[in-house]
């Protein structure tokens, strides 16, 4: 699969951080967990302390990850319901908090005319799969063209559900989605699901912005395919596709109240992508970390490291880039961090974290997903 099909890679030179300290690299080993997963798109768990994996696959289906191997049977099967192919599919899942007591999980697809759909079902009472009959569509969106449809799903340290989407697609974001407020596209968006709709999340910054979606938590962003929630600190990582030159790492810290303008069609990573703006920077967050096309043409977000089993890589960005194979771990200094090579996976899609912080990564094309370990 082409860096096109996906999280709409394009573009970069290469440049690593302000502050590039030399740092030994962790000594990771990227070990064969299960094998014969078609074009995976998410890895996560349900947090309800089962020990199992969930993994979206790009056509429809959610598979589940139990004691090292693949259950015969999808967990949930919404191939009907999509028409996947390039960047479009099922792309998300997140599973609520209170699962335990609820059931309830959350998908992000597009549907069968390419158009984003947010929805919530319900597992069975022996948690053994959902219902496809309990589907609830909680939230929609247009999308302009068939590209830069972000992704991510995922509940935050606050108990609301973040959505991640691209600006709608194209090259160059020629509706200017990303800094329009008006529009979810080239956003991260924020809702509260605890009732039985999707309303926007209390505090969100542009509730009571007339003309603004309420939804919105942050903008200003191309394609944010991966992001994260730091399991420690709560901080927020978003990593956003580029365009034609570089790839970026954005950093939103737990006591953030929202609002943040990450640039996008302003800037690609620090520098001016759109001349008539005169290349403003007030009012624009800067991204912590950027690479170019040297060494990659697609980045694919992964999670600050909190587990046992690698005591180096504790507390470090684990990412990777879906075009070159690259998987780096980048070091917090202040507000810039340096990357170090952890070492080449191939067309990695998405990274996982287990209940216990451990780390996977899923190759695209091979359909393994792979354990970090030493």
């Amino acid at each position: 699969m082409s860096r096109l099909t996906l999280h709409a890679a394009l573009p970069g030179a290469a440049l690593l951080t302000t502050l590039a300290l030399a740092q030994a690299a962790p000594q990771v080993r990227f070990t064969p967990f299960v094998s014969g997963l078609k074009q995976v798109t998410t890895l996560t768990h349900a947090g309800d302390g089962s020990g199992r994996l969930y993994a979206t696959l790009q056509g429809g289906q959610i598979r589940v990850i139990e004691g090292g191997d693949v259950r015969a049977q999808p967990f949930l099967d919404l191939g009907g319901l999509t028409r996947a192919g390039g960047e479009r599919g099922l792309l998300g899942l997140a599973f609520d908090p209170r699962y335990k007591t609820n059931r309830r999980l959350y998908v992000h697809y597009t549907d069968r005319n390419g158009d984003t759909v947010l929805a919530r079902y319900v597992a069975t009472a022996d948690f053994g799969r959902a219902d496809p009959n309990s589907a609830k569509v909680l939230f929609t969106a247009k999308q302009p063209y068939a590209n830069h449809n972000g992704g991510q799903l995922a509940f935050g340290p606050d108990g609301f559900l973040y959505l991640g989407l691209g600006d709608g697609g194209s090259g160059g974001d020629p509706q200017n989605n990303g800094q329009n407020l008006g529009s979810p596209l080239g956003k991260i968006l924020r809702f509260d699901v605890r009732g039985d709709d999707a309303k926007p999340a209390p505090g969100n910054p542009f509730l009571s912005r007339q003309g603004a979606n309420p939804n919105i938590w942050a903008y200003g962003l191309r394609n944010p395919w991966r992001f994260s929630f730091d399991r420690q600190t709560g901080d927020l990582v978003i990593a956003d596709v580029g365009q034609n030159a570089f790839e970026e790492v954005n950093r939103q810290p737990r006591a953030s109240k929202g609002g943040e303008n990450y640039g996008w069609r302003v800037r690609e990573g620090r520098t001016c992508f759109e001349p008539s703006s005169g290349c403003r920077t007030q009012g624009l967050t800067e991204p912590v970390l950027v690479y170019g096309r040297q060494e990659g043409q697609s980045i694919t977000g992964g999670y600050v490291y909190r587990g046992q089993a690698i005591a180096a890589l504790k507390g470090q960005y684990v990412f990777a880039d879906f075009a070159s194979g690259a998987v780096w771990a980048a070091r917090m200094t202040g507000n810039s961090w340096s990357k170090t090579s952890l070492g080449k996976v191939e067309n990695p899609s998405t990274f996982g974290e287990d209940e216990a912080g451990e780390l996977y990564v899923a190759e695209y094309g091979s359909g393994r997903v792979l354990k970090l370990g030493r």
